[in-house]
């Protein structure tokens, strides 16, 4: 029987009913890349300079708004007209936290506006479905979509186990919003040892702590290469960033080949996948 793992991403694009999701899988398939770069600088000209230079080789953009000192609102409009130029979707990486009053204007307002401008968001399932509600009510209408945070890479992480299986338990209740998970392997299964009818789960898998070299920092990252995440996880997207940009935003030619690098191996994985269920 066909799942999520063995169908191509086109063919995924018409198992959601959210804009964004399709947009996504529509993407990837569309730039043959299924990478996310993920780019977590703090100045304006180092943020647009790495855009410039990963753009033609990611279908996402991620981005850490708040850390950005010289933020102005005149950013933004600079964002999307690089999405559109290199055709790749953003990522506001922001894992709200909050209760759903709270989270909804934490979204749509302050100085950063996100549900105007990202495509996708996160959030951490912690204080229950609550946090859904909020978001959505600002997200849905624009078509935006949701990630939950499932499961994380860094060492000691208490994002496991029944944790876990309750995230899934609310995606699945909200699958107009909620298009899928930060995690390090594939949810649809999860549930069913509980008898769920988990046959029609399609949900994207994002997944941070890529690397080709290094395994992990001394912050208690953990990496773990391409092949390994897509291949034998079933991961859709790779996020990569110091292993990517490193420590010069400047260094565009460098950059850009290793964003290069990177898509490489993420779609060759992606299609030994798909090579090896047939």
């Amino acid at each position: 029987m066909s799942t999520p793992r063995t169908q191509t991403y086109g063919a995924r694009a018409l198992n959601f009913t959210n804009p964004t999701a399709r947009l996504i899988l529509e993407t990837i398939e569309r730039k043959k890349s299924n990478l996310a770069v993920s780019v977590d600088v703090t100045k304006s000209n180092d943020l647009l300079a790495i855009i410039k230079a990963v753009g033609p080789y990611v279908c996402m953009i991620k981005t850490h708004i708040d850390i950005i000192d010289d933020f102005d609102f005149s950013l933004i409009k600079q964002l999307q007209n690089l999405g559109h130029e290199y055709d790749f979707v953003y990522f506001e990486d922001r894992k709200f936290a909050d209760i759903g009053n709270t989270v909804a204007l934490q979204y749509a307002g302050g100085v950063h506006k996100i549900a105007s401008w990202a495509h996708l968001t996160n959030a951490h399932p912690v204080p229950g479905p609550s946090i859904i509600k909020g978001l959505s009510s600002v997200g849905l209408a624009l078509g935006r979509g949701l990630l939950l945070l499932a499961e994380m890479s860094t060492k000691g992480s208490l994002a496991v186990g029944s944790y876990t299986e309750e995230a899934v338990r609310m995606a699945r209740q909200h699958k107009d919003f909620v298009i899928g998970f930060i995690a390090q392997r594939r949810m649809d299964g999860i549930g069913s040892q509980l008898h769920e009818d988990v046959s029609q789960d399609d949900f994207l898998i994002l997944t941070p702590g890529i690397g080709l070299e290094a395994k992990g920092d001394a912050m208690g990252q953990q990496y773990r290469t391409p092949h390994e995440a897509v291949f034998e996880s079933g991961s859709d997207i790779i996020i990569v960033g110091r292993g990517i940009y490193g420590t010069d935003p400047k260094a565009v030619d460098a950059i850009a080949a290793k964003a290069e690098r990177y898509m490489a191996e993420g779609w060759a994985a992606y299609q030994a996948r798909l090579t090896h269920q047939k």
